[in-house]
């Protein structure tokens, strides 16, 4: 049987516009975030995220690298959004996630950023994975909108730092069918200190929570591929800096232990990571056997995991995407 995304309903009874056009009264005075910046970013004034009204699209491309029940055999459709609300220090996407002046330049229109979810849908991708989209989820509704009119049916996977406005999630609820948010740490004098950021970790536990009660904790699939869910990734950092036992345990405890876990062991020192003694190097074996038995602990035994040489297999070229002739 065909799967039909959760917005479809919505767009035929005219609550997807509407829901749009909530959203974007929200840039007014930005609260797209938990920094609340409250900019008024309709006309272009910059908060954190250093980004105004319209979505910047660094990159969209079929993707193979995510989990094989997202990737498929034809990809995910993914859309990689250009700046941030956080500043991880070791970001593997920093060339486009800290790079505003540049990525600036990338500014798309609503109609745009749904031309390219319906090319996307054309060359046969799985799904359209937003990616980083916490900054501009205010106004990716409004392409959402725009492209459902003109004839999208994929899921649609929002892929997320995990440090998201509650309020913008509610939004989104028969929307997204698919949430694959990070949660980076259990510990906030981290999150600090790594990703310039406070009260990450009671702010992402509540933003998870409304994820989990839009979608639950099992899996639906069409085939071989996830149409509907929610997978949770936790990047094991070096020396225990990601406190991953606490995050384990509120999976456990407060959500369910059925919940898929996508445990990432591919952290490698990028972007400024070296200029920190603690993040300078790649995962020892025993520090990612360690947050495997904490899996064990916690009885959380859905999900995937990855080989421990992994950080060799994912490191992102955003230049051949954007001149991909194969996409535009």
């Amino acid at each position: 049987m065909t799967f039909i995304p959760s917005y479809i309903k919505l767009y035929e009874s005219g609550e997807l516009k509407e829901r749009a056009e909530k959203a974007l009264e929200i840039l007014k005075a930005c609260t797209s975030c938990p920094r609340d910046c409250k900019v008024d970013r309709f006309n272009n004034e910059y908060g954190f995220c250093l980004s105004g009204y319209l979505p910047i699209v660094s990159s969209y491309t079929p993707h193979f690298g995510e989990e094989p029940v997202l990737s498929g055999t034809r990809g995910a459709g993914n859309i990689f959004f250009g700046n941030c609300n956080l500043r991880c220090i070791y970001c593997q996407n920093y060339e486009i996630s800290q790079n505003w002046k540049v990525e600036r330049k990338h500014e798309v229109t609503h109609e745009r950023l749904a031309e390219i979810m319906l090319r996307l849908q054309e060359i046969g991708c799985h799904n359209i994975g937003l990616v980083s989209p916490t900054h501009f989820s205010a106004t990716i509704l409004k392409s959402i909108y725009i492209a459902a009119s003109k004839g999208l049916r994929l899921p649609i996977i929002y892929n997320t730092n995990g440090y998201d406005s509650v309020e913008v999630l509610k939004l989104y609820e028969g929307i997204v069918d698919i949430y694959l948010p990070d949660f980076k740490y259990g510990n906030d004098e981290y999150a600090k200190k790594y990703s310039c950021v406070d009260n990450y970790f009671e702010k992402t536990k509540a933003a998870i929570k409304e994820m989990f009660r839009q979608v639950g904790d099992e899996l639906k699939y069409n085939g071989d591929v996830v149409v509907r869910g929610l997978i949770i990734r936790h990047l094991v950092l070096p020396n225990y800096l990601a406190e991953t036992e606490k995050v384990f345990k509120f999976i456990a405890e407060e959500l369910s232990p059925n919940v898929h876990i996508s445990l990432m062991s591919q952290y490698y020192p990028t972007n400024k990571a070296h200029k920190e003694i603690l993040l300078n190097r790649t995962l020892r074996q025993s520090e990612y056997e360690k947050a495997l038995e904490l899996l064990d602990k916690y009885g959380l035994h859905n999900g995937w995991i990855q080989e421990m040489e992994s950080y060799n297999n994912y490191r992102p070229h955003f230049s051949y995407d954007r001149e991909n002739p194969f996409l535009n």
